[in-house]
């Protein structure tokens, strides 16, 4: 059933701020210029985005043009933009790294009351503030200190990232990844839950905005979700195929809860987790097949002839098992890894020809250096996305102009590979390396270099794997790199890091990423993911990524 706007109060006071709005001139808008956002600053319009590297940021020496003064020119004036209002979608948001997943209006009021358990204040852009209150039906605070003003979107967003007390509000085309934005009661405007029709969404406030600005349209935005080791073989087959759970158990996962921990009860003297299912099967498949692209790596070739391994490190997987990807709604798989070919050149080749015959792309490796170097080329809402796989781990692996095997991670080879990219048309270009050290969270000092070339060279992000943990996540030049995933879908449930992984699910708007959500999970029967409660249990494996991106994530 549509639902209706919170009713919105209008005033006087509204007048004046179109009034003041006119005559001061604001720059509305900080996206492509068909989108309508908040006033902001020069601060405000530089916040870190996945932008595509065809809009660089310096296009020349800015200070070798000449100066013109009014007299020397017959360009017109610039005319001041024309202001009206309208109803304009509002978002609550809070630091990037908090817990919760939602908030409503009694919680809006315990925060203004000051008897909210969560926040400490409410934040608002200054110039929005009274339209918004008036939206929510709230008054100001008797206690100051409870409302915060700030002066735009960018300062709004820096304050929540020094402050995790805080709830605010924004406008829906000025949220960025640098906040999380929260579902409002069951409604959210982000992710592969969102609502598609804005009249769908229950918080608007009538604000000023350019006359000829679009209003924000979440039927246009996209999600990607990315997992990520899958191996099929060993523990998995074990699972799937010796204890019957068939090829579609391990993406069924829903929730689940740790109930307590075994002090050095592995094999490897490990601390392991006693674990609950708590409901909500299928809840994982919901999110795979709810994203517009979902994506993983593919950790093991998956050959005509394959063989069950009940050991070590070689492996192979049945091709049926394939099927379960197929049906959770996999849609590209890394073959970049130093597993691919455990099998062979004929099994590698093989792997290629039973996984895109399932309907899922790959790419990182192939018949030659040309054939592994192509990306693979996905579309969703208009905007086509190349994933380009690499391996920096099994350089006897890699391919080369007469060899099958896996491309190799190099700045010359990324830069190439971009770049052509680019050129045959791609919006958008995810970097899908394995590199980095087993069970360490911790990017080392060349792996860092590499992330930072492959941006350099053009990348839009980077999602890393093959530490078998979770790993640091950096923001560098405004583009975000994933150090690894963690396992998704394995067998090692010899301890807890690497039983826990995280998943993604970002929301992008074009080529614009909007919203970063990463989700906790912990394996069972050694084959099955389930979610952690981010606030709950979930918090072991969150602390383990954002403790090892100190000095590397800004929010």
């Amino acid at each position: 059933m549509k639902r209706h706007p919170i009713p919105i109060a209008l005033g006087l006071v509204l007048v004046a701020l179109v009034a003041v709005l006119v005559g001061a001139q604001f720059r509305i808008g900080r996206g492509a210029p068909s989108r309508s956002s908040s006033p902001t600053s020069a601060a405000a319009e530089t916040t870190a985005r996945a932008t595509p590297t065809t809009n660089p940021v310096l296009d020349g020496d800015a200070s070798a043009a000449p100066s013109v003064t009014p007299a020397e020119t017959d360009a017109p004036p610039t005319p001041t933009p024309l202001v009206e209002l309208a109803d304009v979608a509002i978002v609550p948001v809070t630091n990037f790294r908090a817990t919760p997943t939602s908030t409503t209006l009694g919680e809006v009021k315990a925060v203004l009351a000051g008897t909210s358990g969560r926040y400490k204040a409410l934040e608002l852009i200054a110039p929005d503030s009274d339209a918004i209150l008036a939206a929510l039906g709230v008054d100001r605070p008797a206690v100051a200190t409870r409302l915060i003003l700030a002066k735009d979107a960018a300062a709004l967003a820096a304050d929540l990232t020094k402050s995790g007390k805080r709830l605010a509000f924004l406008r829906a085309d000025a949220v960025g990844p640098e906040v999380r934005a929260l579902a409002w009661g069951d409604d959210a405007l982000f992710g592969v839950d969102r609502v598609r029709d804005l009249a769908d969404w229950p918080l608007t406030a009538r604000l000023p905005v350019a006359a000829a600005s679009a209003a924000f349209d979440p039927s246009t935005t996209w999600t990607l979700f990315a997992g990520g080791d899958i191996m099929l073989d060993r523990g998995v087959y074990e699972t799937l195929a010796i204890k019957g759970k068939g090829a579609d158990f391990p993406f069924d996962g829903g929730t689940a809860d740790i109930t307590g921990r075994c002090k050095d009860c592995s094999s490897m003297g490990w601390d392991l987790p006693y674990t609950k299912r708590t409901g909500n099967a299928g809840a994982f498949r919901a999110l795979i097949k709810g994203a517009d692209i979902a994506i993983a790596n593919f950790e093991n070739p998956a050959p005509n002839k394959w063989t069950w391994h009940t050991s070590k490190t070689v492996f192979s997987a049945n091709p049926k098992f394939i099927d379960g990807l197929a049906n959770a709604g996999i849609d590209y798989v890394s073959l970049a890894n130093n597993h691919i070919l455990d099998a062979g050149g004929n099994g590698l080749l093989q792997t290629i020809t039973n996984v895109t015959k399932r309907g899922i792309a790959v790419s990182g490796a192939g018949r030659n250096l040309a054939a592994a170097r192509r990306p693979a080329v996905l579309e969703a809402a208009g905007t086509k996305v190349a994933i380009l796989g690499y391996d920096a781990i099994a350089g006897y692996y890699h391919a080369t102009a007469t060899k099958i095997g896996s491309a190799p991670f190099t700045a010359a080879v990324v830069k190439a590979d971009v770049a052509a990219a680019r050129k045959a048309g791609a919006d958008l270009v995810i970097v899908f390396p394995h590199w980095g050290t087993e069970y360490d969270s911790t990017p080392f000092a060349n792996q860092k270099k590499l992330a930072r070339m492959a941006i350099d060279a053009g990348a839009d992000m980077i999602i890393g794997n093959h530490a078998h943990w979770a790993a640091a996540m950096e923001i560098y030049r405004g583009r975000p790199i994933w150090y690894a995933l963690g396992n998704f879908v394995f067998d090692q449930t010899w301890s807890e890091p690497t039983m826990e992984g995280i998943t993604l699910e970002l929301t992008f708007r074009d080529t614009e990423l909007v919203q970063v959500h990463m989700r906790p999970h912990i394996i069972l029967d050694k084959a099955q993911p389930n979610f952690l409660d981010p606030a709950g249990d979930g918090k072991v494996v969150m602390g383990q990524v954002f403790t090892a991106s100190k000095g590397l994530l800004p929010w």
